[in-house]
């Protein structure tokens, strides 16, 4: 009985695990090609509180004084 029912619960776990994986292709393939934020329309308050992007773990390291050749 405990092999079958690991058998289960590995394949449930190997089910949500391919769900998760796969939904990111998913939405980056889907028809809906419009941008996330409508340019035409006024931010939500909360996003004007927070701003357009959430990233509060990136650092500022200055700028970037290589020069790349063009290619």
């Amino acid at each position: 009985m405990s092999r079958r029912r690991n058998a289960i619960v590995a394949a449930g776990l190997l089910a949500f695990a391919s769900a998760g994986l796969a939904f990111p292709f998913y939405m980056a393939t889907s028809a809906k090609k419009q941008p996330v934020i409508d340019s035409s329309k006024p931010l939500p308050p909360q996003a004007t509180f927070r701003g357009p992007y959430i990233n509060t773990g990136s650092r500022d390291v200055g700028p970037d004084h290589r020069t790349y050749p063009k290619k």
